[in-house]
């Protein structure tokens, strides 16, 4: 696995030297993507990402927008990696927790399917090969809780990513309800780790996310 860092690339030259062969990730927001970027934050298209994530050879020749990036998420909070709950049963099953401490195999793994209409992800988990979706209807301590559930894409399975070149770290952003993925650490019992889309900003390591090259 190469870590984002090898990459020496800053994401704003990316962005400058692929604005003729793509769209700009700023545009005017619409209702399947939240307005805005956060303070020091970049929206990231595919082609960015497969720089970003890339060898040499991929960042000379970008990936073709309608090829997934194969990645691992791991959350900077606990430093753990991100995991499809497939045994569990219903309602959780296929919860989304940052649990694994290492890369294991495909319940860690995720392919990241850019959509050029909308500029959003939908992440399909290799564990089960379902969408990861955010559960806006849940209530209580599992509300907006992510799961890998659904067998198609809409509103409910798109995320914005964001990119910090600072800090060479990530965050999601559902195109549901606006708000950004959080490892909930506090959490305890089935749910702990669980991945929800509940804050309003990327306040630290809560929402922040590395991401590893799994595809070579």
């Amino acid at each position: 696995m190469r870590r984002t860092t090898s990459v020496l690339l800053s994401l704003s030259a990316l962005l400058a030297t692929s604005a003729l062969a793509a769209p700009a990730v700023t545009a005017a927001p619409n209702a399947d993507r939240p307005a805005g970027a956060p303070a020091g934050w970049e929206a990231v298209d595919a082609t960015g990402l497969a720089r970003l994530t890339g060898d040499a050879d991929a960042r000379r020749a970008p990936l073709a927008a309608e090829e997934p990036e194969l990645l691992a998420v791991q959350s900077v909070r606990n430093d753990r990696f991100v995991a499809t709950e497939v045994n569990y049963a219903a309602p959780n099953a296929g919860v989304q927790r940052a649990r694994s401490a290492e890369f294991g195999g495909s319940w860690e793994s995720y392919a990241f399917e850019w959509d050029e209409a909308t500029q959003t992800y939908a992440l399909r988990s290799l564990a089960n090969n379902r969408y990861v979706a955010v559960e806006k209807n849940y209530t209580g301590s599992a509300q907006n809780v992510l799961r890998a559930r659904s067998t198609s894409v809409g509103g409910w399975e798109r995320f914005v990513l964001f990119y910090n070149e600072d800090l060479d770290r990530y965050a999601l952003q559902s195109t549901l309800n606006g708000l950004f993925v959080t490892m909930e650490n506090g959490y305890t019992g089935s749910l702990q780790y669980a991945l929800r889309a509940r804050s309003a900003e990327i306040t630290g390591s809560w929402e922040e996310f590395v991401l590893w090259d799994i595809g070579a």
